[in-house]
């Protein structure tokens, strides 16, 4: 039976920011809408207001298709999904559901996610970094390691905006100029973990703060999935984050020190060669855009070849925008069509 006839049945699992953009991805991305099918969604929110969030975004734009109502049921493009507003994955019946997209933020460890296998998901793509590098089979980036993704595998981890964003690149560069050290600072958009107003919202002291008055220092785990990628830089990176009062589109200032000699030609070059070989995971800008001028862009990351420097002959800055939001919808969807290769 060839792929068209058995699409990958999806179950959404928390529709939120990511969960919206993966359905809203879908249907922008014609030739998966035969291999991948979303059939169901879990959100604890009633289905008027997922109904309305579905037809109008903010930061997207209206949604490209038809959206309906019937009954307790959404129905996109003519498709009916059922919806559910269980609060806990066993509430849930995932029977006829190949994968459970985990985009509700609140299961990065073994034990919870197995509650969703537990319940009868045959398997979990989590948009997130797992907890520790054996609470899922494989963490899995689109242009790192796809082809690594095991065929029997239940519980897997996409990684993050930030990790899709930075490794693809910090491979290339490691290959071409052996990476000394790297130190990370992630420039990220607001969330909705932040309150509008100062508020007790968070143990981070930081973080009860307004998000549209200040640029907030946050935790990050950034260090940790970079090397759970590339394990020859355990030990060589740092990174830290900070938010920043706009809606979307996010960036990394990446501070490398090669041990090879290198410029800004070479450090170009071994760019242009790593976005050749995969164009519709990384780009490269030369047009003095700003962060707003990358909104909806589907790649993992966009380096910003006009703010390259070099210090000497070994130390460089690059700076990459990424699209926290569809470009990271995109890489779930890139994950997920490759594990419908493996199981049809």
């Amino acid at each position: 039976m060839n792929a068209a006839a058995c699409p990958l049945r999806l179950a959404i699992n928390g529709y939120g920011r990511i969960g919206r953009a993966v359905l809203r991805a879908l249907v922008e991305r014609a030739p998966d809408a035969q291999a991948l099918e979303i059939v169901a969604i879990n959100e604890p929110a009633d289905l008027s207001s997922i109904a309305h969030l579905t037809r109008f975004d903010s930061t997207h734009g209206r949604f490209p298709g038809e959206v309906a109502v019937e009954g307790e049921q959404l129905v996109v493009q003519g498709r009916a999904l059922r919806i559910t507003h269980a609060r806990a994955p066993e509430a849930v019946d995932w029977s006829g559901v190949d994968v459970v997209v985990e985009c509700s933020g609140q299961y990065c460890r073994r034990d919870e996610l197995a509650r969703f296998l537990a319940a009868g998901a045959p398997r979990v793509l989590v948009s997130q970094p797992a907890a520790s590098a054996t609470d899922v089979d494989a963490t899995i980036l689109p242009g790192v390691n796809l082809a690594a993704l095991p065929p029997d595998a239940r519980i897997v981890s996409a990684g993050s905006c930030t990790t899709n964003a930075s490794v693809p690149v910090l491979a290339a560069l490691d290959a071409a100029f052996g990476i000394e050290h790297v130190l990370l600072n992630t420039i990220h958009s607001v969330m909705n973990d932040q309150p509008l107003i100062d508020g007790y919202h968070a143990r981070d002291l930081r973080c009860q703060r307004s998000a549209m008055q200040s640029i907030i220092p946050v935790e990050t785990g950034l260090a940790r999935g970079v090397v759970r990628l590339l394990p020859q830089l355990h030990g060589r990176v740092q990174a830290r984050a900070l938010r920043v009062p706009v809606v979307n589109v996010s960036a990394i200032e990446m501070t490398l020190q090669c041990r090879s000699a290198l410029d800004v030609e070479r450090l170009h070059e071994c760019l242009r060669r790593a976005a050749d070989a995969a164009p519709a995971l990384l780009s490269l800008s030369e047009t003095p855009c700003v962060s707003v001028d990358f909104n909806h862009d589907a790649h993992s990351a966009i380096v910003d070849l006009a703010q390259t420097r070099v210090a000497g002959e070994h130390l460089a800055s690059l700076l990459v925008w990424f699209d926290n939001e569809w470009g990271f919808a995109n890489r779930l969807l890139d994950v997920l069509a490759h594990w419908h290769s493996l199981i049809h």
